[in-house]
């Protein structure tokens, strides 16, 4: 009778064991289900707060993981535990080194110096990346970023501006935090360095604050974001499990794209959480305009805009709870929503659906599919909180200034 060798058993076992570690690592998950764990998150804060348990307890579920410790500068990594939505299972640099910018140059995009921010993103090993003291950061080139790395900005003003800026290109783990992203410009015609082992050509970039291509597991936190040459923020190509949230975002156009094109299909299994940030004075259209994913919008202060909030085409999933929706004085540009490059026939069969929102100023939000409908299975038995309490939870939008030995 014929026998299976010892080594090809072993082989056969390290091929089922890789399969089931790459579904159990998927960045695809379950939307109704991740939606209802964020509205779980967020009752919790708020009623720990209601009750008195943390005396520095706002409600939002992010900031009370980490901000009532007067020891965050010691226990930096803590804040890999506090992201919610998608994008929670980015650990970034967690348990990696604390790795100090203390050089504010960026000289060379092929050899960088170390001590340099550039120095520190395109290493292969996990890296907690801080800063010595106040800078502004003007990048020669596009920062292209590896695996497995945290850029934390708290206790420090720290300005990313006047050149190219972040770039996320098909790796994972990534969080950036606590930073000033702001006249964002164009690079490229030109060799950037991308890890250790490899540099090379890169065409013009569109000039973007982030830009995640084809990245995974990204969570982007309390940033102060305007003024760039393309979008604050863009997720294309593939992207996916990804949290935007506490961020304060103004002067801009063309916020935040989600989907690369209507017959890019690969973006189906896009899916993104825009929780607690402030769109802010200045800001025209896209917050966000997204493209056959599913995405989750909640507890956000839309103060201004003035052609329209959230937008999509290429039938999106668009579950938009516990907002507030404050419209522009003119009266052409109340309506939240823009259903984009499609008939009413066509548009009409897309999920986009509004709960708890609150609308001010004669804004409206023109739901459809399935959320137009009284019997669409809610995203939550648990709603998000009441858009009354968005002012209050969406305060500290925006980078923090964190002092040691004090709470954030």
């Amino acid at each position: 009778m014929a026998t299976t060798s010892p080594s090809l058993l072993f082989l056969l076992f390290s091929l089922l064991t890789l399969s089931v570690s790459l579904i159990s690592s998927s960045p695809v998950q379950n939307p109704e289900f991740v939606a209802q764990e964020v509205n779980r998150k967020i009752n919790a804060s708020v009623a720990r707060r209601n009750l008195g348990y943390l005396s520095c307890g706002t409600g939002n579920p992010i900031d009370d993981c980490w901000r009532c410790d007067p020891n965050w500068e010691k226990n930096r990594q803590r804040l890999a535990d506090c992201a919610i939505g998608f994008g929670k299972n980015a650990i970034g640099g967690k348990n990696g080194k604390i790795y100090v910018v203390t050089d504010s140059s960026d000289d060379d995009a092929v050899t960088p110096k170390p001590g340099t921010l550039r120095y520190a993103v395109i290493q292969e090993e996990p890296l907690w990346i801080i800063f010595a003291r106040d800078m502004v950061i003007k990048l020669k080139e596009e920062l292209i970023m590896n695996s497995f790395k945290t850029i934390d900005g708290r206790g420090a003003s720290v300005h990313i501006a006047g050149g190219p800026c972040i770039t996320i290109q098909y790796v994972t783990n990534v969080i950036i935090h606590g930073i000033n992203i702001h006249d964002c410009k164009q690079g490229g015609n030109a060799m950037v360095r991308d890890s250790p082992r490899h540099y090379g050509w890169r065409t013009v970039s569109d000039g973007d604050g982030v830009s995640i291509f084809g990245g995974s597991h990204i969570w982007v936190d309390h940033c102060s974001l305007s003024n760039c040459n393309d979008g604050l923020i863009d997720a294309i190509h593939g992207s996916t499990a990804i949290t935007i949230s506490n961020n304060y975002m103004t002067h801009h156009d063309k916020v935040m794209l989600l989907g690369h094109s209507d017959a890019y299909t690969q973006d189906k299994n896009m899916q993104v959480t825009i929780a607690f940030n402030h769109f802010g004075e200045g800001l025209v259209q896209r917050m966000p305009r997204c493209r056959h994913g599913y995405f989750h919008v909640v507890n956000n202060d839309y103060t201004h805009w003035e052609m329209y909030a959230i937008g999509g085409s290429a039938d999106p999933t668009i579950n938009s709870q516990g907002n507030r929706f404050v419209a522009p004085d003119d009266r052409f540009s109340k309506e939240v929503t823009k259903h984009e490059d499609a008939p009413e026939s066509e548009w009409k069969g897309w999920n986009w659906r509004s709960e708890g929102d609150l609308m001010v100023n004669g804004a409206f939000f023109t739901a459809s599919g399935a959320g137009a409908s009284s019997s669409y299975a809610r995203a939550s038995s648990l709603s998000a909180r009441p858009s009354s309490l968005v002012g209050s939870i969406t305060t500290n939008a925006g980078a923090l200034i964190c002092r040691k030995g004090s709470r954030c």
